[in-house]
Parts: structure tokens; C-alpha cells; sequence
């Protein structure tokens, strides 16, 4: 029988901007509000970001996370998954201060250094609410997300090792999948394992089911069964590739992180609305959505009341 569908939601992110979309979370009350939304609607993880509230821009201060974590945790059972990638302009300290601080079941880690191109976007707005968006967007054509066998080694150990998290890596390429089993034969990772394949976002793999299949091939050469995967399909892709997925095996990720769109030509309205449509994909091929409980069985995590923002 094919295991339960887990839906993880990443609520806000750091790619897109105010900008792009008026549905887009920023303060911490429309955060909280979003992802138990979320959650609600069938998201058993919710991986989250946070935002300056007054300026919209991604932020790493653990002040912006612990203004809306506590809400989160006491109107929801979701795993919260705490983001230690933030943004490619943030230092490593700077991404990991929120995680070490708020202490969470689960953390993303990103599996090696890459370009990270989000320029593309800036030729579609016309209108900029916040001065820091247009550079940061056109910029990208010369931005590398930094992530060293070093930095993986350093996060692995503070919030996996020290903390007792889990972790949702993410691959946006064949290398990372091999990177990350690096790190299983240095004895850092170990099953079970929760690969995130990431797949449209300009620097890694495209998002074609092609891409997904060698991933998938490749992972279960390297890690047999001792893994579990999901997968992000970027921007318009984001369905297709969860559709996809579902039909493997597999999970999925949606959320406004990864794409704004919920149709062709129309923004989606809220996370909520991108976890209802993928729960219909789900549930229509025969496959049931994991609630938080059972993902917390699938992954050995430590389980809600471990973690530092819960009252």
C-alpha cells in the first residue's frame, strides 16, 4: 500500500516580492494566519521564512520568527520546518540564527553552494512598492547561494546533532543528491531521510518530469529505502510536478514560496487555496494526505512540545 501523501506548504520564502503579488504574507499576523490556514486545509509541514514588517524584505532576525511561531504551534499540530537556507544575500550565521533559537522538529537545508538567477522576474513588474526589490531581483544575474560541504557540515551538526531536528533537504540538482550522500557515509545523516527535489529554479534542474525520474533513480541507487521524497515544482510548474510525484510515491510541496500562481493568468489568493487544489490532485489518484501525526511517525521526529516557542 502506498504510504500516505505528506503536503508541506512554504508559506512565505524569500523569493518572491511584495511586488509580484498583494497575496503574499509579510507581517507576522498575516504569516501565523496563512499557514494555519494552511494547515487547516490539509498541510501536515509548513515550512516557513519570515519578513521585516515594515519593509517586506526577507529577514533572518529571530524576533520576526517569534512573533508569529508561538500562534502557529498553539492553533495548528503542523510540523513547523524552519528555513536554515533564508536568503542568498544572508551570511550562514544569519541563516541559522532563527533555527537555533526557536530549537524546531524540522529544518530545510540546501545541499550544496549554486547560482541562484532571479532576475528574469524583474522584467514583469512595472510597479515597485519597497526600494530594495527591483536590485534585489536584477541583481541575482551575478548572486551564488553559498552553501560549502563546511556550512552543511556546521548545520547539520548545531540543529541536527545538538537539537535533535530533522531535516527537509533540498536538491536542486544530481550533485546535491550525491553531496548529500556524503554526508550519510560521514555518519551526519541517517535514515530515514526526507528529500526535497527542487526543480524550476533557474541555476538548478528544470522541472521536467525527465529531470525528476534520473533524481529518483539516482536517490534510490544511493539511499535504497531508507528515504522518503517530495517534490517542488517552481512557478507554473508547481502542479504538474506535484501531480507527478503523487503518481510516484512521492509528496509535495506548494506555497507562494515556490510559485504565485494557482492557474494559468490567475494569482493564487492564499497558501490555503494552493493546498486544497493539491489535496484534490492527491486524493483524486487514490492517495490519502498525511496529517502531522504520521509524519512525525515516518521521520522519528522529536516530537511538538521539543521545541523553544511553545508556551
Amino acid at each position: 500500500m502506498t504510504a500516505p501523501c505528506v503536503v508541506t506548504c512554504a508559506v512565505t520564502g524569500s523569493i518572491h516580492t511584495p511586488s509580484m503579488t498583494p497575496h503574499l504574507p509579510v507581517t507576522a499576523d498575516e504569516i501565523a494566519t496563512s499557514a494555519i490556514e494552511a494547515a487547516r486545509a490539509g498541510a501536515a509541514i509548513l515550512h516557513l521564512h519570515a519578513r521585516d514588517p515594515e519593509t517586506g524584505r526577507p529577514s533572518s532576525d529571530p524576533r520576526h520568527f517569534m512573533a508569529f511561531l508561538p500562534r502557529i504551534a498553539a492553533e495548528t499540530d503542523a510540523v513547523i520546518n524552519i528555513t536554515t537556507g533564508g536568503s542568498a544575500v544572508m551570511t550562514l550565521e544569519e541563516r541559522l540564527a532563527p533555527a537555533l533559537e526557536a530549537c524546531p522538529e524540522m529544518c530545510s537545508i540546501n545541499m550544496g553552494s549554486m547560482n541562484f538567477a532571479l532576475y528574469p522576474a524583474a522584467a514583469r513588474i512595472t510597479d515597485w512598492k519597497n526600494g530594495w526589490e527591483k536590485p534585489f531581483l536584477e541583481e541575482s544575474d551575478d548572486l551564488i547561494f553559498k552553501n560549502t560541504p563546511r556550512d552543511i557540515a556546521h548545520v547539520l551538526e548545531e540543529m541536527g546533532s545538538k537539537r535533535g531536528a530533522r531535516f527537509e533537504f533540498e536538491c536542486y540538482d544530481i550533485g546535491h543528491i550525491h553531496m548529500l550522500h556524503h554526508f550519510v557515509l560521514r555518519g551526519l545523516v541517517k535514515a530515514p531521510i526526507f528529500v526535497q527535489f527542487v526543480l524550476g529554479v533557474l541555476g538548478g534542474a528544470a522541472a521536467e518530469a525527465s529531470h525528476l525520474m534520473h533524481m529518483k533513480e539516482t536517490a534510490d541507487r544511493l539511499f535504497g529505502t531508507g528515504y522518503q521524497f517530495s517534490v517542488i515544482g517552481a512557478g507554473r510548474q508547481q502542479m504538474p510536478m506535484a501531480a507527478i510525484s503523487a503518481a510516484m510515491g512521492g509528496h509535495v510541496r506548494v506555497g507562494l514560496e515556490d510559485s504565485i500562481w494557482i492557474e494559468k493568468g490567475r494569482l493564487s489568493s492564499s497558501n490555503a487555496e494552493q493546498v486544497t487544489r493539491v489535496r484534490t490532485i492527491v486524493e483524486g489518484i487514490g492517495r490519502t494526505v498525511a496529517s502531522p501525526a504520521e509524519i512525525r511517525e515516518m521521520l522519528g521526529l522529536k516530537g511538538a512540545d521539543q521545541v523553544a516557542f511553545v508556551a
